[in-house]
């Protein structure tokens, strides 16, 4: 296996023509805001009808924290989304290791799929309320220490500030 190639990206993840797409979704997987939202929306109502077949097989309490699982892409430019829920931020207790799953889970779900090529958002940063620098350090470290046949794993980031956070992350 050889080393993942990170790429960083300031744009809209929604457009990223890719294998696999990941989707910082919430444990209903019936989509919401931000990311997830964004995601529903362009890829249209084929991601929906997938995520009601999950919870109405797999998932009937929703998908766990730090799990991941693939569906359509639907109309995006991608062939796969692969969701996964990304902790919220605490103060008081560390969920390191669940924000890591998020990204260790995606790229195991990509292999099983055959992807070689991942966008991934910048997980639990947003209506999480992750700090971006650590949310950063934490993916980067986690797509680092993989074992994947992923090639490209693409950080696409939404505004300067998170793309300067990645930069740092990757050195």
């Amino acid at each position: 296996m050889a080393v993942v190639e990170i790429r960083l990206v300031q744009g809209d993840i929604t457009e990223q023509a890719v294998d696999a797409v990941v989707n910082a979704a919430n444990s209903s997987l019936l989509g919401g805001g931000g990311v997830d939202g964004a995601i529903h929306r362009r890829g249209g109502p084929g991601i929906l009808a997938a995520c009601r077949d999950l919870r109405a097989s797999h998932y009937g309490k929703g998908l766990p924290t730090g799990a991941a699982v693939a569906t359509t892409a639907g109309r995006l430019p991608a062939r796969w989304v692969i969701h996964t829920v990304g902790p919220v931020w605490s103060r008081d207790e560390d969920r390191s290791a669940l924000l890591a799953s998020c990204y260790r889970e995606s790229l195991r779900v990509a292999d099983e799929l055959g992807a070689r090529t991942v966008a991934f958002p910048a997980i639990s940063t947003g209506i999480y309320g992750w700090p971006m620098d650590d949310g950063a350090r934490i993916a980067v470290d986690t797509v680092r220490s993989v074992r994947t046949t992923v090639e490209e794993v693409r950080f696409v980031l939404f505004d300067a500030a998170a793309h300067a956070a990645f930069t740092s992350a990757v050195g």
